[in-house]
This record gives structure tokens, C-alpha cells and sequence, in this order.
């Protein structure tokens, strides 16, 4: 009797909290937080856009982009489950991989080296054998060794005939000042266009032109146990959208990005853009598993990693 006499003033009064429920904005997205390698630059081109022009956004993402303190970092963070994604470097994931970190390749940034050996233009140096007692500087060694020395080779001069010489990350300006006749490392995008504002253009030998297998600059990498994420193939897709975007809008996205961080909005970022463009991705999930595989026999070849781990238990593919 008194749910009959109840039920005309409750029906109205579901109808509210119905109402109600539908003006309320649903819970923000999980923020998913991704390191980058180093300082904000136009390698990270694809990222600023896509989160400046919307498409985190669009996708249902909350997307933090955070530099790290000390650049090793941020793939061990993600390994400890401190961080959902971080950029790094394909032969870096290598060798993190035959180290047994639980990193997997999720997509590729820059799909080609960047790393270059740098001469002065008009210095006297013309080809790789001319290095052949000469002084070479360099920041990292390790990997950097194993390339030089593999570029080296191919004009018949041993890592042991140069002299090596760290100069941290004072690249270029060893060059300039006439502390090393090259350096191992420096990338081409910046240091040849920073040699060249400062009228000592320089001029630069690729490995991938010069014995070493071809392989991705910048990847992003997540955690093994966490590739079902829901987020990861929409954060891929909206990375891909971006750099679409900045084919056919260049001169469009470079004002994003500067607006984004005018500290950066100089000569030599906007050289690197232009440079770094087609050097970008188009489609970031894409996995070349002959090149990954290929780059991997050379890491072993070259003493750096003991095994090759089975390839999808590093780069997989997902969209």
C-alpha cells in the first residue's frame, strides 16, 4: 500500500537524479606520464604537437610530458612501474633487453640514426681513413665506440690507431677550438646546424653510409606487464596524427611548438625542425622486425650484449 502510494512521487524524482547525472562531467582520464631522453627539442616534435594541437586530448588522454633529471632515468623508471612510457633509444633497448628489464618497444619517434661522426667542412679531413691517428672526442662511450669502430673499419682503419678523447658534451666546440679533429656522437640535426650559425660549418660521415646497420633514433618504450593499457594505442595514434600534421603543416606546428616553449624558439631550433621533419615516423606503431633483428646480431657481434632475447619480447607492434 505505501509503495503504491509512494511510487508517483518517486518516479519524477528518478527522473532527476537521472538528469543530474548526465550534466555531471565524467572523472578526468588517468594522467599517463611520459619521460622523455633529454630537455624538451624538435626530436619530440610528434609529442608537443599532438598534445598542443588537441589530439591527447581528443583521444581521451591526459598526457604529462616530463624531462628527467638525470637522462638514464627514465627507462628504469618505467621498468619499476614508476612511469607508463619513455622515449629512449633502439639500441638502447637492446641492450636493456638482453639485460632483462621488462621494456618493449611500443613505436618509433625518428626513424633514422641521428648519431654522425663531424669533421670541419674545410678541415683536413675528407674520408673516414683520414682519421687514422687523429684525435676523436666523444660523450658516451660503449655504443659510440662500437659504432666508430665499425665505421672506421670500413675504410680500413682500427679503433686503436685514433686516439679517443671524452669531452663530455662539448661536441662542437672541441672541434672549433682544435681539441679533436672529430667527434663520435653528435647529432646531425643540431651540432652541424650550431657549427654552422657560429660560421665553422662542419660536415658529417653517417654510419648507416658507412657499415652499421640501420636502426631508429628515438622509440618509446612501456612496461611488459602493461601492453594491454587501453591508453597506449590511442597515445601511438595521436603521436601518428601529429606528425602527419607536420608534413603537410610545418610551418604551423614549428609555431605551436614555440609557443609551447619560447625559450626554444631560436635559430637553431627552427634549423633542427626543419631538419629533424623527415626524419619523423609516419607511422609510429609500424615495427621493422628485420631491421630490429639485424641491429641486434650487430650488438652481439660487437661484444655489447651477450644474447639477442626472442624480438617480441622487446618491440612489439600496437594500434
Amino acid at each position: 500500500m505505501l509503495r503504491r502510494l509512494l511510487r508517483p512521487l518517486l518516479r519524477p524524482l528518478a527522473l532527476a537524479f537521472c538528469l543530474l547525472a548526465l550534466t555531471i562531467p565524467p572523472a578526468a582520464a588517468k594522467p599517463l606520464t611520459v619521460l622523455l631522453d633529454w630537455f624538451v627539442n624538435p626530436d619530440h616534435g610528434p609529442l608537443v604537437v599532438a598534445q598542443e594541437a588537441g589530439y591527447f586530448a581528443e583521444a581521451g588522454l591526459e598526457v604529462e610530458l616530463i624531462a628527467p633529471a638525470d637522462p638514464n632515468d627514465p627507462p628504469k623508471l618505467v621498468a619499476a612501474e614508476k612511469a607508463e612510457v619513455a622515449v629512449t633509444y633502439q639500441p638502447q633497448v637492446h641492450m636493456q633487453a638482453a639485460a632483462g628489464l621488462p621494456l618493449v618497444r611500443i613505436a618509433t619517434l625518428v626513424a633514422t640514426p641521428l648519431n654522425s661522426v663531424v669533421v670541419l667542412d674545410e678541415g683536413p679531413i675528407k674520408t673516414l681513413a683520414d682519421l687514422k691517428g687523429r684525435k676523436i672526442g666523444y660523450s658516451v662511450g660503449g655504443f659510440e665506440d662500437a659504432l666508430l669502430g665499425t665505421m672506421l673499419a670500413s675504410h680500413g682503419v682500427k679503433l686503436d690507431e685514433v686516439e679517443l678523447i671524452n669531452v663530455n658534451f662539448a661536441l662542437s666546440p672541441s672541434i672549433v677550438a682544435g681539441k679533436v679533429d672529430a667527434t663520435i656522437g653528435a647529432f646531425r640535426n643540431f651540432e652541424l646546424n650550431q657549427m654552422d650559425i657560429n660560421g665553422t660549418p662542419g660536415r658529417a660521415f653517417y654510419p648507416e653510409e658507412h657499415g652499421v646497420p640501420a636502426y631508429d633514433e628515438l622509440v618509446l618504450v612501456a612496461h611488459r606487464d602493461h601492453l594491454d593499457d587501453p591508453r597506449l594505442p590511442k597515445l601511438v595514434a595521436a603521436i601518428g596524427r601529429a606528425t602527419r600534421h607536420m608534413v603537410n603543416h610545418p610551418e604551423e606546428s614549428w609555431e605551436m611548438f614555440a609557443q609551447a616553449y619560447p625559450d626554444l624558439n631560436d635559430e637553431l631550433n627552427r634549423r633542427a625542425w626543419a631538419d629533424t621533419l623527415p626524419r619523423f615516423a609516419l607511422r609510429p606503431a609500424a615495427l621493422d622486425t628485420t631491421r630490429y633483428e639485424t641491429f641486434g646480431a650487430f650488438l652481439k657481434e660487437q661484444g655489447l650484449i651477450d644474447t639477442v632475447p626472442p624480438l617480441d619480447t622487446y618491440a612489439r607492434q600496437i594500434d
